[in-house]
Formats: structure tokens, sequence, C-alpha cells
């Protein structure tokens, strides 16, 4: 992708000037025995009044390393999609934050811009769900900000790639084995950009701890029967796109939708491609990559993004609302 560039210095270079309302931090999970080490993007509330943070092209409304104002907050976790990074949903994050939550997006190490060697392989679908697991072990029990994290009210949003693993979590079962064999032309339609090279799956891949989803355009062709979506009992919202693309197809979306048990609405986004879920993009960015950031004639990314946030916002804070006291 000719956005990987962008997406890395995004993430490594970090400069401040002035922002707004949602705090936000950079740091890392140190390698362990599960995994490499994961670069994670935080974002939280914060009682600063404004201020910029200039992460490469992105001028981002937040404040750098501000005190999280509030205690045992929601804690929604980010995943994003092929060759992503955490902050191509940055925009989502923020208002997030805004309205109470604390925020996390990684970058998937076998799946990242920066680690294009890996992020073809069958690998950066198997690890993803163990990804998730270690940075939710993180943020409860050796973070800085973990005695400020409600556990018991844990959210979950990803996009594409980041919708497979969310459904995974979630208690779906995907067929890798089923995926490799219809990819033996890793350039066709269906499989889009995925290599055929072969990797075992994650033994285990639901997460109880996460109790709703946002799941928007996911990659959908590692669920192909009804059967191996099953064991999704999670309240879901399941947003797709009119159009699809990069092989997400807008029918596989439907079907999924369809063969989920409590058969979720499925939010389709007329006019839009798959890739309006992500950040409306800066100009140097949009230059760069026209195949990411350009929209369909007709469709405004920026303001489906606010209508967007708000209805993400709002299913959060409705399944995720504080248990009432006893």
């Amino acid at each position: 992708m000719r956005l990987r560039n962008f997406w890395l210095a995004a993430v490594l270079s970090c400069t401040t000037s002035l922002a707004h309302a949602a705090g936000l931090k950079v740091f890392q999970i140190p390698a362990d025995a599960e995994g490499p080490a994961i670069k994670v993007a935080e974002w939280s509330p914060c009682a600063v009044p404004a201020g910029t943070v200039t992460l490469g092209p992105f001028a981002l409304p937040a404040v750098r390393d501000c005190p999280v104002a509030g205690d045992k907050l929601p804690l929604i976790v980010v995943s994003h999609g092929f060759g992503g990074t955490s902050l191509v949903h940055h925009d989502t994050a923020e208002v997030l934050a805004d309205a109470g939550f604390i925020v996390v997006a990684l970058n998937h190490p076998d799946d990242t811009a920066s680690n294009p060697d890996k992020e073809r392989s069958l690998a950066a679908l198997a690890s993803r769900p163990t990804d998730i697991k270690r940075l939710i072990d993180y943020m409860l029990h050796k973070a800085p900000d973990a005695a400020k994290i409600d556990p018991e009210r844990i959210g979950f949003f990803g996009f594409s790639r980041g919708g497979y693993t969310g459904l995974g979590l979630a208690g779906a079962s995907p067929d890798l084995p089923a995926l490799k064999a219809r990819c033996g032309d890793p350039t066709g339609a269906q499989c889009g950009r995925i290599d055929p090279s072969w990797a075992p799956p994650a033994p285990s891949l639901h997460e109880p701890r996460i109790k709703a989803y946002v799941i928007a355009d996911p990659l959908s062709s590692v669920f192909p029967t009804k059967e191996t979506l099953q064991g999704v009992s999670a309240p879901i919202a399941l947003w797709g796109s009119e159009f699809g693309g990069d092989g997400v197809a807008p029918a596989d979306v439907a079907r999924v939708a369809a063969d989920l048990p409590g058969h979720p609405a499925l939010h389709v986004v007329p006019g839009a491609n798959h890739f309006a879920f992500l950040t409306v993009c800066p100009p140097e960015l949009a230059k760069a990559a026209p195949e990411i950031c350009a929209d369909p004639p007709g469709f405004d990314r920026a303001a489906f993004h606010k209508a967007f946030d708000a209805e993400v916002v709002a299913f959060f804070k409705t399944q995720l609302a504080p248990k009432p006291a006893d």
C-alpha cells in the first residue's frame, strides 16, 4: 500500500502544539511469551482545555499525556484493517473519549504498515485475537491508567480485518483452512490481498471480557457457513458499505448479518465504499493514497463520520451502561 509510509510516520513521530478535549498517550506493550511488542495509542477524557497533537501527517485534537478525568470508566478496544495503524480511526476514538470512554487502538504486529513482510500471510489473521487479549490484559493490570477502568464494561470496535477479529472474539469460529483453499490466486476478488501461505489459527478466540461490539465492513469470507457464527451471543452493531472493496463484498457482509444469532440489523451506508470507515485523510495523505482516501462522487466522508461516530457512542453508552448498585 502506498499509504504505508504515512501510517508509519504517524505512529513513530510525535510533536505537540495547541489541542481539544481528548487526552492522548502513545506507548508500547513489551514483548512476552505470547507475542512481540505492541504499539498503542490511548485516548481518554481530559479536563485540560484545547490543544493539538501532531503525529506524522495528522493534526489530532487532543492533549498529550493528559491525566484521565473520571473513575471506573468503560474501555473500548479498536482493531484496524489490513496494513492500518492505531490512528486510522482517530476521530471515532476522540469522540468516544470526549463521551467518557477510555479508548485504546493498537498496531497489530503481524498486520500493520510497519511490518509489510508479514501482513500478507494468514499468520496476520491468526495472531490478531491474541493481540487483543494481550492489550486488554495490559490495560487492566499493568497500564498506568488501569485503576481508572471498569473491567466489567469493555467494548470493541473493528473494521475490515478488525471486524473479522471482533467476530472471532465474540465467539465465531473462522475457517482459515477453507480460506486458504479459496485463495490459490491471491489476486482474486474474494481473497483480496490475502497470501495463501499457511499459519495455524489461534487455539482460542473467544474473549468474554468484551461485552459489546461495533463491527464495520468485516472480512467475512473467513466465516463461510452459518455454523461458523453460532457461538456469538454479545450485542453487535454491524455496519457495511454499499459498494465494499479491498476483498470485502457487500453480499458477504449481508450474509453474516443474516446468519448471526439474533440477526442484528445491518446498517448499510449509501454511496460508501469500504474505506469510508477510515478517518478523513489529511491533504498530504489524500494526495499520496487516493485509493484509500477518495470516495465515490457525492459521498461526504466528513459528514458521514459525524453521524457514524455519534451512533457508535450511543451504542456503547447503552450496552456498557453502569450496572445499578445492589
